[in-house]
């Protein structure tokens, strides 16, 4: 879902707010609605389902309940293919803001709000949703772990043992395993699945910013502190609070989430006591265990906080058999997703597909068959429909277009028509960039020509 292509609905009953809510996004997002009252959203959704929506949680002057807004809350998720929600409320009000998570909603921003962490929290919400309409969808458990392989039925029986338990779980794999596939189903398989799953990208979150995020703050403990704030400890209570990225922490905020986790306690900025937190710590990292290991890169009592059980989600090229089923559910759901014919897939390129590396794993499949329903032409989809670097030797030994060729290709598109072909090439250069630098954000940025922030925004943007 590039962002041009994204609709947003903003629903506030203050003309005020709306309007520069519209202002800020439009210089970053398509296509942007607005309404002042629920009462128009039933005609608008007959027309057109959002991807995403800026809820109001307070409609009526002087009401503080939230009721309005959760009842609104509860229509969109009924809706088929139902978009995701952040909460807009003037209230800090942290059991209020746990009953629109718990009922759904992807986020929730205070009134009123810092551009950065607006448009921070859209980004994010956009690229989940991708990921949801994908994976997440009424059967999640199922989509969301796809494949009979011996590999993956380990992961299950895995994850059916430790569910139920209150440990924390450390989810290891490589980029696009679906490591936040399976800690949703190891949040799924406890006895907190009433409550909120909560995500959050450890990796986006900025040093300066880090408590007041995850801690929360106090209104005045800071310039731009214009009301009190709920933390992500407090606003998962009760549920699983989900640590991703997890090893893209610095050794000086390692030790302040150590902190938190040893005391089971958390003190908001400007706050002059402490609360306790009450969450199931799920943490993921795509970083291998000698790194994991190395107290240089990662403060060996923070992990023996966070691996009470290892999850070790295994690469794609590790579960070949699992390729086809994948192959057939993506496609069949792009065709749907573009109004494209269904084709059957060549048998030639089902062979040449399940020798291939798939170095970016269940993710860079999914992408190549969104780029073959795109762009195929022919009446089945063959190898050279899916993107992929078919040389000579090249899928055996699993090497990928270099990401200068593919940007070089990005860049030849500029100002062309076709939007979605210069959406598919720029997501795969960035994923061929992230394959040549194995990961590490700091040599992808230098071999794309771009800042470690802008990398963020479009990993985000293409759901990466």
């Amino acid at each position: 879902m590039a962002d041009s292509a994204a609709h947003i609905l903003i629903l506030d009953d203050d003309p005020d707010v709306a309007y520069a809510a519209q202002m800020l996004l439009r210089r970053h997002h398509g296509k942007i609605s607005v309404l002042h009252d629920p009462a128009g959203l039933p005609s608008l959704l007959q027309a057109a389902t959002p991807d995403l929506v800026l809820l109001d949680l307070n409609f009526t002057p002087g009401r503080t309940d939230g009721a309005e807004g959760l009842a609104t809350l509860e229509l969109l998720r009924r809706q088929p293919g139902a978009p995701a929600v952040i909460a807009l409320t003037a209230y800090a009000d942290v059991p209020l803001a746990v009953e629109a998570l718990k009922r759904g909603a992807s986020d929730f921003i205070t009134k009123p709000w810092d551009n950065a962490r607006l448009l921070a929290a859209v980004e994010t919400a956009l690229a989940r949703q991708e990921r949801r309409a994908d994976s997440l969808s009424s059967n999640a458990a199922a989509h969301a772990l796809m494949g009979e392989s011996a590999a993956m039925r380990a992961v299950k029986r895995m994850i059916a043992s430790v569910g139920p338990t209150a440990a924390n779980v450390l989810v290891l794999g490589e980029n696009g395993v679906g490591k936040e596939l399976v800690a949703r189903a190891i949040h799924l398989a406890s006895q907190r699945a009433a409550g909120v799953f909560l995500p959050v990208d450890m990796g986006t979150l900025p040093e300066a910013t880090f408590e007041s995020e995850l801690f929360g703050h106090r209104k005045g403990s800071f310039t731009d502190a214009k009301a009190d704030r709920a933390g992500r400890f407090q606003a998962a209570r009760g549920g699983t609070l989900f640590l991703d990225e997890i090893g893209n922490l610095g050794l000086a905020t390692q030790a302040k989430l150590l902190t938190a986790l040893e005391r089971r306690e958390v003190t908001p900025l400007g706050a002059d006591r402490a609360e306790t937190i009450d969450v199931r710590i799920v943490s993921a990292t795509n970083l291998d265990e000698a790194s994991l290991f190395d107290p240089a890169v990662f403060r060996t009592d923070l992990l023996f906080r966070l691996n009470t059980i290892v999850v070790r989600v295994p690469p794609l090229r590790e579960r070949r058999a699992d390729i086809p089923a994948l192959l057939h559910h993506y496609l069949e759901h792009y065709s749907r997703q573009y109004q494209r014919p269904a084709r059957a897939l060549n048998a030639a390129a089902l062979q040449v597909l399940q020798a291939h590396a798939w170095i970016g794993n269940v993710r860079a499949l999914r992408h190549a068959c969104e780029r073959a329903v795109i762009l195929c032409a022919g009446e089945e989809y063959l190898a050279e429909d899916f993107g992929l670097n078919l040389s000579a030797g090249s899928v055996l030994a699993g090497a990928e277009p270099a990401a200068g060729t593919l940007l070089a290709e990005v860049a030849g598109l500029r100002g062309a028509a076709d939007e979605l072909k210069l959406h598919v090439l720029e997501r795969d250069a960035i994923e061929a960039a992230l394959a040549q630098s194995k990961g590490n954000i700091s040599h992808t940025a230098r071999l794309l020509g771009v800042s470690r922030a802008a990398l963020y925004r479009k990993l985000g943007k293409h759901g990466i």
